[in-house]
């Protein structure tokens, strides 16, 4: 137990001066494919190692459902987790069009990504058109401001569509991420 806990402290102080840890595994030991003792030893995702993307799914009563998806285009496996940050980008410049998308309920957990898995988050995005003109002051959206969770280096994602500049409308809500499957 204290061999376990002292190999542990150091992968922790090795990874936070920035440098790298192994797994060793004894021979005919199991190891569990995407649990959190992996994550512990696998670096968190950065913004190279996931490439964002937006997939429409389904659309009813004002509603536009869809999904952000984030890919590992890295050659390493990497975690990632939680909630990032998404809004609504315009103006062809990259300017914030309202508020930022609300954190909609959902389970956190830590994510292990190999090369070429994905993570997705549940977007629900209300239609600009269900507020009266005054209310949203409506302008045309280029696409998605997304951030990696425990990121500050965004990605564009392309999405026309309309969004409310009054940032008292909120038009979108998102899930935290989860292993797509």
């Amino acid at each position: 137990m204290m061999r376990k806990l002292a190999l542990t402290l150091a992968a922790t102080a090795a990874l936070a001066a920035g440098g790298t840890v192994a797994t060793v595994v004894p021979s005919g030991a199991s190891t569990p494919a995407d649990s959190t003792a992996s994550a512990a030893v696998t670096p968190a995702c950065v913004n190279a190692d996931l490439k964002a993307s937006y997939r429409a799914r389904d659309a009813g009563a004002g509603h536009q459902y869809g999904v952000i998806r984030l890919r590992n285009v890295s050659d390493h496996a990497c975690t990632t987790g939680g909630y990032g940050g998404l809004s609504y980008v315009g103006g062809g410049d990259g300017t914030q069009i309202g508020a930022a998308a609300d954190r909609d309920k959902g389970k956190v957990r830590t994510i292990v990504l190999q090369p070429g898995q994905r993570a997705v988050s549940l977007v629900d995005a209300v239609d600009a058109n269900n507020y009266p003109r005054r209310t949203c002051r409506p302008r045309a959206v280029d696409g998605f401001r997304v951030y990696i969770p425990n990121e500050t280096v965004s990605q564009f994602v392309k999405h026309r569509t309309v969004g409310c500049a009054n940032t008292d409308v909120h038009l979108l809500g998102h899930k935290p991420y989860r292993k797509a499957g």
